[in-house]
């Protein structure tokens, strides 16, 4: 292996593969076609930039040992086994109440504009009162705003409206 390239894991950021590896775009693009949009400059420059591969599986619906050993065989590291994978819940939950969403977030204005939306979301999520719903609209699944809203005790339902449309509606746990 090269010197100065990166272990692949599930860990890894998106744009950290890319830099290392950039014959792995095309690779990761034609596995997890949504990531055509890794070619937008600025979604380059912010969503790739902190999406792990494992938030990028979850976005392509792969299963993240197979994306990660799709990746590795390509630069001839060793196959991982067991990968733990983030769930996303795509089933309507018994919480959902649509006189409940309260609070709404927009992130593809901020995408386009460059800006990174998980933290101004994220404050806003800490500041949920029980029983309120929050509406985030994305372009595509967005994969390290819901885990990072599972580390807090958050519930999460997405909703996919259309190719490039994604609702999550969030939930503070009982």
């Amino acid at each position: 292996m090269e010197q100065n390239k990166i272990i692949i894991s599930p860990k890894t950021k998106v744009l950290a593969l890319i830099d290392a590896y950039p014959q792995l775009e095309n690779t990761l693009i034609s596995y997890v076609p949504a990531f055509e949009k890794l070619r937008n400059p600025v979604l380059r420059k912010t969503v790739a930039r902190i999406a792990t591969l494992q938030q990028a599986a979850a976005i392509g619906n792969v299963k993240v040992e197979e994306l990660i050993n799709v990746l590795r065989k390509e630069v001839g590291q060793d196959l991982i086994s067991g990968a733990a994978e983030q769930e996303i819940n795509t089933v309507m939950p018994a919480w959902y109440n649509p006189a409940l969403v309260k609070q709404e977030a927009d992130i593809r204005p901020m995408l386009a504009a460059g800006e990174q939306p998980v933290n101004q979301v994220m404050a806003d999520l800490n500041k949920l009162e029980p029983g309120v719903i929050f509406r985030v609209i994305a372009p595509f699944v967005p994969a390290p705003l819901i885990e990072k809203a599972a580390s807090l005790n958050i519930d999460h339902w997405l909703e996919q409206e259309s190719e490039e449309l994604f609702v999550v509606y969030f939930r503070k746990k009982d």
